[in-house]
């Protein structure tokens, strides 16, 4: 039998660690919790969860810096991290998208939307079905290995990063809109603040570098992979 899923939470409230928790384990998942930054770490580090659930506002350490040493770490780099959090400005979820997030979750919030969001940000990390290997001279992204390599140099990506320049580089030549990425990238409905998309393309042409050249803005419309 397969093993389950580990999800690593972290919040310093513990009746919302417990709500987070028992959904999780209903819908099939292994649980770990944590109720500061400091614990989160130590947690991630000796685990390698599958995914993290994290809260912003923690002692100790708070869930930005947690979420930024995390993405230091290559370790713990490519681990999916879901904020969960009552901080629901456009600056704080900015903010959390470039520091690494992968999803951004406001309190109060639907617990099964949250399982929902778990699910789907799980499905980006499974190997897509086909076995292929885009190349394209300075930039190889291996599908089934879920690898990239710029100039010979691996590039370590989040599961969202890399379904987002997969995405791009199979639809190459053709511009795809932010509505359109959110929908088969984000599996989200287009009303959500497509800023999600721009912050995320940000953090993608960083780690890039000079194979940053083929993801192109078309002003106004959304993006196109230039092969």
């Amino acid at each position: 039998m397969a093993a389950k899923p580990c999800i690593l939470v972290v919040d310093d409230e513990p009746e919302t660690l417990e709500l987070v928790e028992i959904h999780l384990r209903q819908a099939g998942f292994e649980v770990i919790g944590a109720e500061d930054g400091a614990a989160a770490l130590q947690k991630a580090r000796a685990r390698l969860p599958d995914l993290i659930v994290l809260d912003l506002m923690l002692p100790e350490v708070d869930g930005m810096e947690v979420c930024k040493l995390l993405r230091r770490d290559p370790a713990t780099t490519s681990i999916p991290i879901l904020m969960l959090t009552a901080r629901a400005t456009e600056v704080d979820r900015v903010l959390g998208l470039e520091l690494g997030a992968d999803d951004y979750v406001t309190k109060p919030f639907s617990p099964r939307e949250l399982v929902l969001r778990v699910r789907k940000l799980l499905e980006r990390r499974a190997p897509p079905e086909t076995a292929e290997v885009l190349n394209f001279e300075d930039l190889v992204i291996d599908l089934p290995a879920h690898r990239v390599m710029v100039q010979n140099q691996p590039v370590n990506l989040t599961a969202t990063e890399f379904k987002l320049l997969a995405t791009l580089a199979r639809r190459r030549g053709r511009v795809q809109s932010r509505e359109q990425l959110l929908r088969d990238v984000w599996e989200y409905a287009p009303t959500v603040d497509s800023r999600t998309v721009d912050t995320h393309m940000r953090r993608l042409r960083e780690k890039l570098g000079p194979a940053a050249r083929h993801l192109e803005t078309v002003r106004g419309v959304g993006y196109r992979f230039a092969p």
